[in-house]
């Protein structure tokens, strides 16, 4: 019997009575999953699972508890990236029972508390879950939302509260972007990009207020998040929001394309105007907004970088989005 059947075998009966863990295989390491919602994992000081080699990134990954009690595992736009049983991961994965984690050459095995029977078929909800197969020119909104001065924060506190920062900030973001409808979430660093597929065009001015809803509340949990840690100062965040076509799908359920470069760039361009959403020209069109004095969304012209001229942006503050959304579906 080899060495990796035998781990496996010991994992499935131990008794449920035991928190979770990741195990080292290594050295027989185990590095508990108990108190808490989330473990950093890293080579740097302060990571509740601390990994000593070079092609593990000093801030990783992270593995988030859950409301219902699952497990994920998030990277952290890591240099060598995260795997679960040989596939990267590039959004939250919930783990099951004796999935195998690598980061950089460091493998480590996940022991749930209860056996880990994974969440069946017919228990999830799929209504927004993405499909592997590859769609072209699909019609899509791209939401990027980024936390402004993380380089500086950083800095300035310790690595275990930085962890439980973006932490948490991305199970946050995560739950009321696939609330709202988002077909897929990806994070990046201290970033999130989230997608919407516009199926139906009936549907397309609904499913756009929802996108501006989801920034709005991601606002208003980041403020949350700000006042419930010790941290030097308030957290921010600038968003940028572009619709058009995209490639969607594939096996990281990802969106490609120039559409969401720009909405990259458009979160970026929030800087140059000095309010913390932009909307790019179709989106303002799509919501069939209108111009004028009244409107509480600024045209302006703004320049984003790898486009040759000045391109058109809607932008508008949180506060005057979160009052131009209600009553609104």
């Amino acid at each position: 019997m080899t060495v990796g059947r035998i781990l496996v075998n010991w994992c499935a009966v131990t008794p449920s009575t035991i928190e979770a863990y990741l195990l080292q295989e290594s050295s027989g390491r185990r590095y508990p999953l108990g108190e808490g919602q989330t473990w950093a994992i890293g080579r740097g000081d302060g990571c509740a699972v601390m990994l000593d080699s070079r092609s593990v990134s000093r801030l990783h990954a992270l593995i988030q508890r859950k409301d219902a009690g699952d497990f994920s595992l998030v990277d952290l736009g890591s240099r060598n990236g995260s795997f679960v049983n040989a596939r990267r991961v590039s959004l939250p994965l919930v783990l099951s029972d004796n999935d195998r984690l690598l980061f950089g050459d460091q493998e480590l095995i996940f022991c749930s508390a209860g056996g880990g029977a994974s969440l069946s078929i017919a228990a999830m909800n799929t209504r927004n879950m993405p499909t592997t197969a590859i769609h072209t020119h699909s019609l899509t909104t791209i939401v990027v939302v980024d936390i402004r001065d993380f380089t500086p924060l950083a800095r300035t506190v310790s690595e275990s509260l930085l962890s439980q920062t973006i932490g948490t900030w991305f199970l946050r973001t995560g739950q009321i972007t696939q609330r709202l409808g988002s077909w897929a979430q990806k994070y990046i660093g201290d970033a999130v990009m989230a997608v919407w597929v516009h199926d139906h065009p009936e549907s397309l001015a609904t499913d756009l207020m929802k996108a501006l809803r989801a920034v709005s509340e991601i606002n208003t949990a980041t403020g949350e998040i700000s006042k419930a840690l010790p941290l030097p100062g308030p957290l921010r965040i600038g968003a940028g929001v572009n619709t058009g076509p995209a490639i969607v799908g594939g096996a990281e359920y990802t969106a490609l394309g120039d559409t969401v470069n720009a909405a990259f760039r458009l979160e970026a361009a929030t800087k140059q105007i000095g309010l913390g959403v932009a909307l790019g020209a179709r989106t303002f069109q799509e919501l069939a907004l209108t111009e004028g004095s009244s409107s509480p969304f600024a045209k302006r012209e703004v320049e984003l970088k790898g486009y040759e001229g000045p391109s058109t942006a809607w932008g508008i503050s949180f506060d005057a989005l979160q009052e131009f959304l209600k009553g609104r579906p």
